[in-house]
This record gives C-alpha cells, sequence and structure tokens, in this order.
C-alpha cells in the first residue's frame, strides 16, 4: 500500500484546528476600581471572568485567597473587604491568566477548567495538552 505523503501531509493540516493559526494578541482585561470606605468594588468583575472564560466563583475565590480578606459578587461587580489599588488587583488578574487560563503548552489563553474525580485540569481547546490545576482551597 502506497501513501503519498503530500496527500498525508495535506491530511494533518485539515485535522489541526483553525485556532493554532492564528496569532491574536491577547489583551489582558484591565479593572475597573473603586475604594469605598473600607470595601473595595471591582466594577466590571463579570466582564473580566468571562473575558477569561472562567466562572466569576472561581476567578473571586482566586483573588480573595491572595489578597487574604473576603468578598463577594453583587450584580456585575465584585466587593472585598478592605482597601486595595487598581494597580494590585491588575496584578492579580495577570497572576490568575498566568495560573488558571494559558496553556502551558503552547502559551495560548483558549483554555477551559475540567474537573475530574477531585483534580482540576487546564485542557487547550488549541493544542490539545491537558495539564493540572493548582487547587483553590
Amino acid at each position: 500500500m502506497s501513501y503519498d505523503y503530500e496527500a498525508l501531509l495535506q491530511r494533518g493540516f485539515s485535522k489541526i484546528p483553525e485556532k493554532v493559526f492564528k496569532s491574536t494578541k491577547y489583551e489582558t482585561p484591565k479593572a475597573e476600581v473603586a475604594v469605598i470606605g473600607s470595601k473595595t468594588l471591582i466594577n466590571n468583575f463579570k466582564e473580566i471572568a468571562s473575558r477569561l472564560n472562567r466562572t466569576p466563583n472561581h476567578v473571586l475565590k482566586f483573588i480573595v485567597r491572595e489578597l487574604a480578606t473576603s468578598g463577594t459578587i453583587e450584580d456585575a461587580r465584585a466587593s472585598l473587604n478592605g482597601k486595595f489599588s487598581k494597580e494590585v488587583i491588575d496584578e492579580l488578574i495577570v497572576r490568575y491568566i498566568k495560573a488558571y487560563v494559558l496553556c502551558s503548552s503552547c502559551n495560548k489563553p483558549d483554555t477551559k477548567l475540567v474537573k475530574e474525580d477531585r483534580l482540576t485540569f487546564i485542557v487547550c481547546e488549541v493544542c490539545g495538552a491537558k495539564n493540572p490545576a493548582k487547587t483553590l482551597i
């Protein structure tokens, strides 16, 4: 049985998702922060979670753990106990993206969190990599 190398190569390329070939610049969402009294509000919180393709609860859990505080989600915004600057919140979003959004194999943000038993994995929709994610307690 003889296989044509070019035909096999074309067939292989046709199986690769188009996202692999697109080179779009990923923009980190910026927080709209307001400090009112002893509370910090992230006014565009649900929009940030949506752009990261993550649940707002997961993102909030990460932020409150990192800041050693408590917080709630109210409508489209998050309310944190304590005064935190926009820079601190933006830096936490960047750290969250590195830990829970970007694929560690191809560095693309097209991933999803998949829970299997008690473990959570970051599954890349571009290259198919499946890497364990740190558990949020």
